[in-house]
């Protein structure tokens, strides 16, 4: 099963499997701190922003022009590797992806 690594502020890694589901969705269920996904995953709040790896950004689907708008009100710093976890599903041929979670969401 393809495993996603979460990267707390404090450098703590957390590494968890997960197909299918968002990297919000795999966040907020094993209960990673600083991934709030307020709105359930609907793309309408910014609260699952992370920073992914700059290694795998190559690998994920471009952005959506609402996830794009989202990301400009990003609590945190916005960055080239800004996304949004609700946006992203995990699937094979994202095993092993590495996101940051940035120092706050709200």
């Amino acid at each position: 099963m393809p495993k996603v690594i979460f990267v707390a502020q404090d450098g703590t890694r957390h590494s968890m499997e997960a197909d299918g589901e968002s990297l919000m969705q795999v966040a907020t269920g094993n209960g990673i701190d600083g991934i709030i996904g307020e709105c359930g995953g609907n793309c309408m709040c910014a609260t699952c922003h992370v920073y992914v790896a700059e290694a795998d950004l190559a690998r994920l689907p471009p952005q959506s022009p609402e996830e794009d708008a989202l990301l400009d009100g990003t609590a945190a710093e916005r960055r080239p590797n800004s996304r949004l976890g609700c946006q992203i599903r995990m699937s094979a041929s994202l095993d092993g992806l590495t996101v940051f979670i940035p120092e706050r969401q709200i």
